[in-house]
């Protein structure tokens, strides 16, 4: 079935990013002067999904009132998190709000320019055995970036999270497409906080196909990756 709902993670405090942070949440930073949320609003429902779970913490009356003047505020629904729960744990304590179809989980942070009707096609042609297919991207900064590892069908094999001397540059871009079935995995656990990087992924090594993304793909998650999005997107208008 096609993937209709997505989870952007939006409630980050953006540390990193002050003092732009000090005004607006990660989410809401304009970027050619349109907030770094909407550019995932347009291009998910361009690829029809039609449903999106947004979690809020930082700053969360300034991103409901975005949300609430926007286009797309028949489609959202947001939630706020008095606790950060981190992201595995935000997602177990929303799974009422998936239905039991494959769903996309999105790290908001991210500047992300692709074809997700792409990405969606490569999850549903996936190799048997796998549960969740990861977007990749090639970093500039490998050693700041979570590093893969990927057998010859694109499986990911290994990770190499933020090390001295990574293998490669192909990096993890915190978009991933899940199955239903994880949930019982974060159940299992029995933890309220979950962090996705290092309790989950991990378990599901030989399970996580992955999809190339070469168009583009930035963290925005310092001023100075901030300042090279506001001029690397000028080539994509």
């Amino acid at each position: 079935k096609l993937v209709l709902k997505a989870f952007i993670l939006s409630a980050g405090l953006g540390t990193r990013l002050r003092p732009v942070t000090n005004f607006l949440p990660k989410a809401l930073v304009p970027i050619d002067g349109k907030p770094l949320l909407q550019y995932w609003l347009e291009n998910l429902t361009g690829a029809g999904v039609d449903q999106f779970l947004i979690n809020v913490h930082y700053k969360s009356e300034t991103i409901k009132a975005f949300l609430v003047k926007s286009t797309y505020k028949h489609m959202v629904k947001i939630v706020k998190e008095d606790f950060l729960l981190n992201t595995g744990g935000s997602l177990l304590s929303n799974k009422d709000f998936f239905d039991r179809d494959p769903f996309m989980l999105i790290h908001g942070d991210n500047l992300c320019l692709c074809d997700f009707r792409e990405f969606i096609a490569a999850h549903k042609k996936r190799p048997s055995g796998c549960v969740i297919t990861m977007m990749l991207f090639y970093s500039d900064n490998p050693v700041d970036c979570g590093i893969v590892e990927l057998d010859e069908q694109g499986i990911v094999r290994q990770f190499h999270e933020k090390v001295k001397n990574p293998p490669s540059n192909l990096a993890n871009a915190a978009v991933y497409i899940c199955e239903y079935s994880i949930f019982s995995f974060l159940e299992d656990l029995n933890k309220r906080q979950i962090d996705f990087s290092n309790d989950v992924l991990p378990n599901y090594l030989g399970k996580i196909s992955t999809y190339i993304n070469t168009s583009y793909h930035r963290d925005i998650g310092t001023i100075e990756s901030y300042a090279l999005a506001q001029v690397e997107i000028l080539q994509y208008k």
